[in-house]
């Protein structure tokens, strides 16, 4: 008989908690209110803040990048431009091609996704990596095409 079950890695919410606290330093660091999300594999939220200050609409693009980086395990912004508005579309946003969410891999396996959003591309995503840095995870970059 096959086997029915599988052992599988999981993040807990510690190291969501760990990742979210860094996530913050860095922003407060370099001056940039930022709202941060951070999803298991399965897109589940784990941790989230929205800094004083942050826009109020970056709650759901932070949401959203945690949840395409978990989903595809890989850093979100790298798809081209008629793709991008068609996979926001067809997902009622819930997927989206902003610069900001990166996969949380570890030992080679997608652990769950970091969205960060309210500042520039550039700084959601050095955001992103800090929190990365915090709890061992790989870091795969940014997407192709954008800036690192």
């Amino acid at each position: 008989m096959p086997a029915i079950t599988r052992p599988a890695a999981r993040l807990t919410h510690a190291a969501a908690l760990i990742a979210l606290q860094a996530a913050v330093a860095h922003a407060e660091a370099i001056g940039v209110p930022e709202v941060v999300a951070v999803v298991d594999a399965d897109g589940n939220l784990l941790a989230f803040l929205r800094m004083d200050g942050a826009k109020l609409l970056s709650r759901e693009s932070a949401l959203a990048k945690a949840v395409t980086a978990a989903s595809n395990g890989a850093p979100t912004g790298g798809l081209a431009a008629d793709l991008a508005v068609t996979v926001g579309l067809a997902t009622g946003g819930r997927l989206t091609n902003l610069p900001g969410g990166l996969p949380i891999v570890i030992d080679g396996a997608c652990l769950g996704g970091i969205g960060v959003g309210s500042g520039a591309s550039d700084q959601d995503v050095a955001v992103a990596r800090a929190a990365l840095r915090a709890i061992g995870a790989q870091d795969h970059g940014t997407a192709p095409g954008t800036t690192p």
